[in-house]
């Protein structure tokens, strides 16, 4: 089996994951990243079609009180826009009643994308890691407390190093990975029961080559609790030049096949637009429970946000040399983006003290 050392382990090539690598960069700090995937980016999924709107699976949308990801994106000199919602809405209370345009209150409080896509982000931090910084396909399955450090193990390969930090979701921690000595009670019933944000959501997105939604009496925000979209929203690019629709459906779906869901979402659409949705340019999905290496299910039902920023999380672990990171662990904004940035900080900042 091979061995490999270095200063900091950080298990999981999300937001979390890769800026915390970009702030221990900046005191040149030795850091890795093990990622399970073949790709990073965790909850950031974007999908790319040549000459079309990037098509948005997994998180999305900035606001202004969002202050950390807002300064990271400046940072990292990627561009963000102002959501397009319009002044009305098509709302579907239920399959009894007939969708209407309902008029939208004036929204105050502006929301943002990124240009070209969320995942833009996450190609903006992998650009500033010293090249082997990352690994793939990587899965950890041991961690152990050593005199010296700690040591990680994954199918072939022996980490050794000083600290470890584990951005996984808690519950996805608890259940893939073992630690000697066994961590104490109080923070594994935690980990067991932390909601995983995404972990049951459904996404999916059309792109199309003309935005007929923003025509007059129609809209391209969908509210709807009668069919299998439940919310959707414009998603053209920048520039409006290309255009898209996106977001999330009945999670119930999930037992449903990939055309299955593409047709019914289909009909739905045509049965506020007409034949017109029909004819679109490319189709994307992700059924966020299929994603192995990012959810788990859990034993007991979590109810949303449960035990998301819990005080334990703000510990170390393993003699002070283990910490949990990700959105989860955040007290403020949890499993959003700025969540997932304000707790890399926050172990940056432990890290920043210990090594200074």
């Amino acid at each position: 089996m091979e061995t490999t050392k270095t200063d900091i382990l950080i298990i999981g090539g999300g937001l979390t994951g890769l800026t915390l690598a970009y702030y221990l960069k900046s005191i040149n700090i030795k850091v890795k990243i093990l990622e399970a995937n073949n790709t990073v980016g965790g909850r950031i999924k974007t999908q790319y079609n040549t000459n079309q709107a990037p098509i948005e699976l997994g998180a999305t949308w900035l606001i202004d009180q969002q202050t950390n990801a807002l300064a990271l994106l400046k940072a990292l000199d990627t561009p963000i826009f102002e959501q397009h919602y319009g002044n009305t809405a098509i709302y579907h209370p239920n399959q009894d009643q007939a969708a209407q345009l309902v008029q939208l209150p004036p929204n105050n409080a502006a929301s943002y994308r990124v240009a070209n896509g969320t995942y833009s982000i996450i190609k903006a931090l992998e650009q500033k890691l010293d090249t082997n910084t990352i690994a793939c396909n990587q899965i950890v399955q041991s961690i152990k407390l050593l005199p010296d450090g700690l040591e990680a193990k994954t199918k072939d390969v022996t980490y050794h190093c000083k600290h470890i930090v584990s951005t996984l979701p808690p519950l996805l921690f608890s259940k893939s990975i073992t630690t000697e000595p066994a961590l104490p009670i109080a923070i594994q019933d935690l980990l067991e029961h932390t909601h995983t944000w995404m972990h049951n959501s459904i996404r999916i997105g059309f792109t199309y080559k003309t935005p007929f939604w923003k025509a007059e009496r129609s809209s391209g925000t969908i509210y709807s609790s009668g069919d299998i979209i439940q919310e959707f929203y414009d998603h053209s690019n920048t520039d409006e030049s290309t255009f898209a629709l996106s977001g999330f459906i009945n999670a119930s779906f999930s037992k449903y096949t990939k055309e299955e869901r593409k047709n019914t979402a289909l009909k739905q659409l045509q049965s506020y637009y007409g034949k017109q949705a029909l004819d679109f340019e490319s189709y994307a999905e992700c059924v966020w429970e299929n994603e192995k290496h990012t959810t788990v299910s859990s034993d007991s039902f979590l109810m949303p946000q449960t035990n998301n920023g819990h005080p334990l999380f703000q510990d170390s672990y393993l003699d002070n040399k283990l910490f949990i990171a990700g959105a989860e662990t955040s007290p403020t904004f949890s499993g959003k983006m700025e969540g997932a940035i304000s707790s890399a900080q926050f172990v940056f900042n432990k890290l920043k003290a210990i090594y200074k």
